[in-house]
C-alpha cells in the first residue's frame, strides 16, 4: 500500500470511530444479508462482537504503517476462526460488508480513492489471513 492509501484508511477510520456502535450494527446487518449462512457462527453478544470488530479494525488501520507487526496478529486471528466454521469464501462477503458499511457511515466522504484504499487494505490482509488459516487453498478474495 502507498503512504497515501494508508493515510486515507486511517483518516476515514478516525471518522467512523465515533459512531463505532452504529457502524458495527450496519456491518453485521449487511454481512448477514449477504451471507445468511454465517449468522449461526455468532453465538455471543452482538454488542460485544461489534466492539471487538471495531477495536480490530482500529488496530489494523493504525498498524498499516507497520505490517510486520499486524500480519502475525491477523494470521493468528484467522487460525482461531477456522474451528468456528469460517471458510475462505466467507472473506469476500465480509469485505463487501465492510466497504458497504464505510460507504453508508462516511457518505460523501467515502470517495473513490478511499474505497480503493480500503479495498487494497482488506485484500492484503484477507489474503494473508486465508493463506495462514488455509495453507492449501488459493485466495478467495
Amino acid at each position: 500500500m502507498t503512504p497515501e492509501q494508508i493515510a486515507l484508511v486511517q483518516d476515514s477510520f478516525d471518522k467512523v470511530a465515533p459512531i463505532s456502535d452504529v457502524a458495527a450494527g450496519l456491518f453485521y446487518a449487511r454481512l448477514f444479508e449477504l451471507s445468511p449462512e454465517v449468522r449461526p457462527m455468532f453465538r455471543s453478544d452482538m454488542d460485544e462482537q461489534g466492539r471487538k470488530l471495531m477495536v480490530t479494525l482500529g488496530v489494523v488501520a493504525n498498524g498499516l504503517n507497520n505490517l510486520d507487526r499486524i500480519v502475525p496478529v491477523a494470521e493468528e486471528l484467522a487460525r482461531r476462526h477456522v474451528p468456528l466454521g469460517v471458510q475462505p469464501d466467507h472473506y469476500g462477503p465480509v469485505g463487501q460488508a465492510l466497504i458497504d458499511t464505510l460507504e453508508k457511515g462516511l457518505g460523501a466522504e467515502f470517495t473513490a480513492e478511499t474505497r480503493a484504499a480500503w479495498t487494497e487494505a482488506y485484500g492484503l490482509l484477507s489474503g494473508v489471513m486465508i493463506a495462514a488459516a488455509y495453507p492449501d487453498e488459493e485466495s478467495a478474495t
